[in-house]
């Protein structure tokens, strides 16, 4: 495993920094775009290390496994409505339906252009919630698999073998989380860059996130016996995550931290309790 982890973490965190560094000249979209190509590395990780890809549950199995597949489809939605709501309702001024989201992201002209195609900023988020349920966790599993065949079909079963179940997933859940570290010390990634504590707090928050996530993939994969149903739940949650920032004040800026997307510790806590419920129903 270490020389996955090698492959994985060299080859990743290079093209990580390089995308970081040329943040401004690549602009927003670019740079979603490439980052979601660094989520293939950790399946190129597996390869390039000599793991074989076989036996991960190529075959989508449905007779006997159907509940695994819609909490794979629809857990990360009822979480992070449910963390979304616990945040807005202990920060209610932060909820904002104006589009001042849209705006802090992609400028005025883009609510202008959406405005005068005769579409409100309440029903582009209601057609994005619609999305969320039905065609979106499908259009990310692709993406998402990249990852999922590195740390749930790779690493997770290795780890779990060498420290038994418990741990092994939070150690896997904290390197799955470092993973992510050069995005968020260098552009912010998913926080921002004006909490309290920024840039390092958000380091150690979002492992406690990647350990409680890892948990439901992990779960699904090991229940559903599949390697798409982690695909999909992690395709799902990416999904999810963008509603609550879309309906965000950016004004408070320095709550990201916190939520209202379920990588923040207050939004989390739904995500905290369904993990915890699994990891004591897995045992030791």
């Amino acid at each position: 495993m270490k020389k996955y982890l090698l492959y994985t973490f060299v080859i990743s965190w290079v093209i990580m920094i390089a995308i970081c560094l040329n943040y401004a000249r690549l602009g927003l979209n670019l740079t979603r775009t490439l980052i979601m190509a660094v989520m293939f590395i950790p399946a190129l990780g597996a390869v390039l290390s000599g793991h074989s890809l076989k036996g991960l549950g190529w075959k989508p199995q449905f007779k006997g496994k159907l509940r695994y597949w819609l909490m794979a489809w629809f857990l990360p939605g009822i979480v992070t409505v449910l963390g979304a709501l616990l945040f807005f309702a202990v920060f209610p001024k932060t909820f904002d339906l104006s589009g001042s989201a849209m705006v802090a992201a992609g400028g005025e002209e883009a609510l202008k252009q959406m405005e005068a195609a005769g579409m409100t900023y309440k029903a582009y988020i209601l057609i994005s919630v619609v999305q969320c349920f039905t065609i979106a966790p499908l259009l990310n599993t692709l993406p998402s698999l990249g990852e999922e065949i590195g740390w749930r079909g790779v690493m997770y079963p290795q780890l779990k073998e060498k420290y038994g179940t418990r741990k092994g997933l939070i150690i896997g859940g904290i390197i799955w989380g470092i993973w992510h570290w050069p995005l968020i010390l260098l552009i912010g990634f998913e926080y921002g860059t004006a909490y309290f504590g920024a840039p390092f707090l958000g380091l150690p928050v979002f492992c406690l996130i990647t350990i409680a996530l890892g948990i439901l993939h992990y779960y699904v994969y090991e229940k559903g016996g599949s390697i798409w149903l982690p695909a999909v739940l992690h395709g799902s949650f990416n999904a999810w995550g963008t509603i609550p920032a879309a309906i965000f004040n950016p004004v408070f800026a320095s709550l990201m931290i916190l939520g209202p997307a379920p990588v923040g510790i207050l939004a989390a806590i739904p995500m905290f309790i369904a993990a915890v419920l699994l990891l004591r129903k897995e045992g030791d």
